[in-house]
């Protein structure tokens, strides 16, 4: 996808639908958490289908703090030799435990990076998006 900078200018302002496109590109990025005033930041692999993102986790500190404050940050980005973007979703997860919701999922392509059972579905419901695009260069020193 192509972006136009406005006179040259290195960092573009995404709007929804191009921040969609671009989390629609890649299957990897960071879900924060929050329980009892700690903030917690951990990889995960995820996919986009119908305006939803959807994880799958096993048991442990990340399925336990989405179930007791469901509030999540989520962030990918990508970057390129000359470019990179970086997209932003504050949500609310909830764990899937009904048929159609997980088949749902499934439909969303996420698949686990490594061969461990990952049993627990979970879907953000997104509440924001925003995105920003970067043309990659030197700082352009004072006074010039």
């Amino acid at each position: 996808m192509k972006y136009d900078h406005d006179n040259n200018h290195p960092v573009l302002v995404l709007n929804e639908e191009q921040s969609w496109e671009l989390l629609a590109h890649t299957s990897h990025g960071r879900v924060a958490t929050s329980v009892a005033g700690d903030v917690d930041i951990v990889p995960v692999n995820y996919g986009v289908h119908k305006g939803k993102l959807f994880l799958r986790t096993a048991p442990g500190n990340k399925l336990a703090s989405m179930t007791i404050n469901d509030k999540v940050a989520f962030e990918a980005d990508g970057i390129l030799a000359d470019e990179a973007w970086s997209v932003v979703v504050h949500g609310s997860a909830e764990v899937l435990e009904h048929e159609a919701d997980i088949q749902e999922a499934r439909e969303s392509g996420v698949s686990p990076w490594v061969p461990t059972q990952k049993d627990f579905w979970i879907r953000i419901h997104v509440r924001s998006i925003s995105g920003r695009h970067f043309q990659l260069g030197e700082q352009p020193e004072v006074g010039q």
